[in-house]
């Protein structure tokens, strides 16, 4: 059902529902709020926790007074409340100084800020107090907007949807949902955009995120049956190049890179096909062990593969790969293949793929589009795995004849996701894992600390002095817009206020999800030319390029990520010869919240992270941002779900010990889903 037949949902409008990947009504029922907003009673001025949302009851206490700078309307006045007064600024709204009247009550609801010994409100809503009373305890769905779509808009056109599309069939059998006390599934949908009360949302958010590991974790017990003693399509033996390039490399591996290696070249030596995770924080040497797999086999005279998340990444492990190549005189063939390779070129390296000249072939999603034909695909390598999923991964072994006569080709994954063992061994369910849980000796400690806002200042002139030695810099904004939640950073606004702050020849550019991949990996290039001084992101830098020029990040709002996610990024620095810094910014002051960042100053040591955010993130930790450099989930969050994973993987081994081929009546609903999920993008989520 196309989501123009939605009332109010005309060309216009569908175009930005388009931007945020929605472009039917059953697409719009399953685009869920990125959280909720509570109307909580008004408290007193001096009991309102400062730098969050409050709401605070009161008269005018003076004049409305509206003043105009460049062109822009800037209305203020006081505000009487009880515990003290309240300076309220307002941009462009010059009417207020007619329809606000002294002598009526108000409710204002805004973020509260502290400045030297004033309360201050900006852009604050105001509702009359019978109008807040109406809102008080209800919980109003937020969605990820976009420029020109409202969050109103989404909601009215998400009502309708739902009243139009049939979610009357329950994917998950009667006897799981029973024994768990989930709500229907219709229910589950309609309590997660209009919840009646936060237990029903807890409820109906369990259910879901249930139903998004059962399916994912079904499909990989299934695909390890097949993997699991599947013989070996080309059986390799060890050659002299790969240990000769270990003993020439300017740094001696470490004893995991060491023992991992090991791992590997047992593997590609065995009859069986190789199905093994490398997993290991950034910066542990996972690509010298990857290019080590590859040499092997272009030594036994087949060809590698190594798939890479996006352009710039796939770019630097040719031009590494060239690098070392040409330095220890290895004698393998790599070519680069990207999306943004022209026709020609393209035309050119098909054909020394399909005549086997080209025996290293890297780069991203195209390794796997229709027109590359393999003349002996023996290994398949992806970085980054999460980022792919695993549909991808099994297009790109079967390139190499992955079913041919009963045999597959060798499947190495690696992640720098810092994913609890206990976990990994459920979520990586068709892999054996192994664990790089050593950095190299000589890289220098990153220095980190957890400020308020108060400290910004500072910030930018510690930021502005590393420019000047010649360093670089990311900035972390959790939004890419303005107006999509009030108290959060974006993108686009600090880029500006950076701008303003810093030297007028610092370079700053932006980079978000939402651009087209060319302008993302024009941006991401730049910046590691050192065309950028400072990069405003948001997330999407996780998996970017390797600049050990960037030592400062900047995290703004650190207290809306999960701390594996922080250390994710905090990655992206310390990869030089010079001292690097992190500073995490938080705008709340709780205890709590200062306390759980501070880990991160505790160590630099991804697996600790990973399992002190697994003790401290419970399934009522509902409105942190999601764990977007996890496993690639609509819903769920592997730690904050943690114990909703643990029951799915239970009840997928019970259910398949019972039938493994799912041809029971109660499983006919499910198998509709599996089937066309399988047939969407190809992500996590779609399976």
């Amino acid at each position: 059902m196309d989501i123009k037949t939605l009332k109010g949902v005309g060309e216009k409008t569908a175009a930005l529902f388009e931007k945020l990947h929605v472009y039917t009504a059953e697409e719009l029922v399953f685009y869920y709020p990125r959280d909720y907003e509570q109307f909580q009673e008004p408290v007193p001025l001096d009991k309102a926790s400062v730098e969050e949302i409050a709401a605070v009851e009161g008269c005018l206490s003076g004049n409305v007074a509206t003043r105009h700078v460049r062109g822009l309307s800037i209305t203020t006045f006081e505000v009487s409340c009880e515990g003290g007064i309240l300076h309220m600024t307002y941009f462009n709204m010059p009417y207020l100084k007619n329809s606000l009247k002294r002598e009526q009550a108000y409710i204002f609801r805004g973020c509260l800020h502290r400045r030297k010994d004033r309360y201050v409100m900006e852009q604050a809503r105001i509702y009359k107090p019978e109008e807040y009373g109406k809102l008080t305890d209800c919980m109003q769905p937020r969605y990820a907007t976009t420029k020109g779509l409202t969050n109103n808009a989404i909601t009215k056109a998400v009502r309708q949807a739902i009243g139009l599309v049939d979610l009357s069939e329950d994917p998950l059998p009667e006897r799981i949902r029973v024994a768990e006390g989930f709500p229907s599934f219709q229910e589950a949908v309609e309590q997660m955009h209009f919840p009646t009360g936060r237990e029903s949302l807890l409820a109906a958010r369990r259910r879901l995120v249930f139903d998004e590991f059962f399916r994912f974790i079904l499909v990989l017990r299934r695909m390890r049956e097949d993997n699991e003693r599947t013989k070996s399509l080309h059986p390799m033996i060890e050659v002299a190049q790969t240990e000769r390039l270990i003993e020439a490399l300017p740094y001696r591996l470490t004893k995991a890179q060491q023992r991992v290696w090991a791992e590997i070249r047992s593997d590609l030596t065995s009859e069986y096909a190789m199905n093994r995770l490398v997993q290991g924080d950034v910066g542990s040497g996972k690509t010298i062990l990857a290019f080590l797999a590859l040499i092997m086999c272009a030594a036994n005279g087949f060809q590698g593969a190594l798939m890479a998340p996006t352009e710039v990444l796939a770019r630097q492990h040719y031009e590494s790969l060239l690098k070392l190549n040409k330095e220890h005189g290895l004698h393998v063939h790599p070519v680069l293949l990207t999306g943004s390779v022209t026709a020609k070129d393209r035309r050119e390296i098909y054909a020394q793929i399909e005549s086997g000249e080209a025996d290293i072939v890297i780069g991203t999603h195209a390794l796997i589009q229709e027109k590359v034909a393999y003349k002996s695909l023996s290994l398949v390598i992806t970085d980054e795995q999460h980022r792919f999923g695993v549909r991808q991964r099994e297009s790109l072994a079967e390139k190499g004849g992955f079913y041919e006569d009963g045999k597959a080709v060798h499947v190495l994954v690696m992640s720098a996701t810092p994913i609890p063992r206990t976990l990994a061994i459920i979520l990586y369910g068709d892999l054996h894992i192994s664990v790089l849980d050593e950095l190299p000796a000589d890289r220098l400690p990153i220095k980190n600390c957890v400020v308020n806002t108060s400290y910004r200042n500072t910030a930018y002139k510690f930021i502005e002095k590393e420019v000047a030695q010649g360093s670089q810099v990311y900035v972390i904004c959790p939004m890419v817009e303005e107006g999509e939640e009030q108290e959060l950073e974006d993108v686009a606004s600090y880029a500006k206020k950076l701008k303003g702050a810093l030297s007028p020849s610092v370079r700053v550019e932006t980079l978000h999800g939402r651009m087209r991949p060319a302008e993302k990996t024009r941006i991401m290039e730049a910046f590691g030319e050192h065309h950028i001084d400072v990069l405003v992101s948001t997330t999407v830098i996780e998996v970017g390029i390797n600049v050990p020029n960037a030592t400062v990040m900047l995290v703004e709002n650190a207290e809306r990520f999960g701390l594996a996610q922080l250390h994710q990024l905090r990655g992206r620095v310390g990869r030089g010869d010079k001292q690097s810094y992190c500073i995490f910014v938080s705008k709340s002051e709780r205890p709590e919240t200062m306390e759980r960042l501070k880990i991160l100053n505790e160590s630099n040591d991804g697996f600790y992270i990973a399992g002190k955010d697994l003790a401290l993130r419970g399934p009522g930790d509902l409105f942190g941002i999601r764990q977007s450099g996890d496993l690639q989930f609509a819903l769920g969050d592997i730690y904050r779900d943690a114990a909703v994973l643990q029951r799915a993987s239970e009840w997928v081994d019970r259910v398949l010990a019972e039938d493994a081929a799912l041809a029971g009546e109660e499983f006919a609903a499910l198998r509709k889903t599996l089937t066309l999920h399988e047939t969407n993008e190809v992500d996590f989520r779609s399976i």
